[in-house]
């Protein structure tokens, strides 16, 4: 038994497909499908059944891959240990960042720290909250900013900020003169969220559960479109499409909000804030148990609290266990 091999089968778990999980570990799928055969010839067990369009987890093979992912785990806080004699903000970081956040906040933090901590490059990733959970599990980054909630992981999790919410609507629209906006109200427009996958659109339905429903219907909730990003939605707000909900960060610095009045984003947009309690989320910092290098979360931390990120409430809570 190899850890090579333990990396394999718990590539495997997570893609359920030999292909793609030989292209995530970087080998051939022979090679894979090889050393993978030869484990369960050894542990006389079988951990995959192989159907014809996809691998699925043996109950007995479930035990033995989240053992793995264990190992693996260890077997980093080995060598993050090998590193503690050295300076812990010496060398990248491995940083992940959800869509959502990545545009409207890198471009700061990254300057923050070439100020600060120039020693320590930052090796960025943009993803989904589940993928990055994963990669943090597997060790593929070090660290990631995320918002919450997300699934239990027994990840280190330290709150950085809260972040309101606004509502978008093209110039024109019945609501732009509005001072604010009710959340029961968005049931009454036609609605432009995120596609499936990112989080941001789960809050947007937590905002307005009944947005779910995807059709209208005797209340008069209207037809809910999908985009790819907040940067094509805020396109087709401007259009005339409908309207959304974006996170105060993703507002352009010449249309910020001033108080209650709503300004325009280059006479396309106008920007609504929510009546009290106004919906928000709230954004962290999440890294392994096992990461020994904390001087550089801690640097992560304070390049965040001295980003300039109007509309958010800072932070100073402690650190805990998702």
């Amino acid at each position: 038994m190899t850890l090579t091999e333990l990396k394999y089968i718990v590539a495997v778990a997570r893609e359920r497909h030999f292909g793609r999980a030989a292209e995530a570990c970087f080998v051939s799928q022979p090679t894979l499908s090889v050393a993978i055969k030869k484990l369960e010839d050894e542990l006389n067990i079988q951990i995959f059944e192989r159907g014809t369009s996809e691998v699925s987890v043996t109950p007995i093979g479930e035990q033995i891959v989240a053992q793995a992912q264990r190992v693996l785990e260890q077997t980093l806080a080995i060598k993050e240990i090998a590193k503690q004699g050295k300076d812990p903000l010496i060398g990248p970081l491995r940083l992940g960042v959800i869509y959502t956040i990545g545009p409207y906040l890198l471009p700061t933090l990254v300057k923050q720290i070439i100020d600060t901590v120039p020693q320590m490059p930052l090796m960025l990733q943009e993803n989904y909250t589940l993928k990055l959970i994963e990669l943090l599990k597997q060790g593929e980054i070090d660290a990631a900013i995320m918002a919450l909630p997300f699934p239990e992981t027994g990840l280190m999790v330290r709150p950085l900020y809260d972040e309101p919410f606004v509502v978008a609507v093209p110039v024109g629209h019945h609501w732009e003169s509005r001072e604010s906006i009710d959340a029961d109200d968005l049931k009454q427009e036609t609605m432009l969220l995120l596609g499936a996958g990112h989080c941001f659109r789960d809050h947007v339905l937590g905002v307005c559960p009944e947005l779910m429903r995807f059709s209208q219907n005797s209340d008069g909730i209207q037809k809910t479109f999908e985009g790819s990003s907040l940067e094509t939605i805020r396109h087709m707000v401007a259009s005339g499409v409908g309207i959304t909900v974006l996170p105060r960060t993703s507002l352009p610095a010449k249309s910020m909000l001033d108080g209650s009045t709503a300004k325009t984003d280059a006479g396309l947009l106008r920007y609504v804030p929510f009546r009290e309690p106004v919906p928000d989320r709230r954004v962290v910092l999440v890294w392994r148990k096992s990461f020994t290098r904390l001087p550089a979360i801690e640097a992560i931390f304070d390049a965040v609290v001295a980003c300039n990120l109007p509309g958010v409430k800072r932070l100073d809570l402690p650190v805990n266990v998702n």
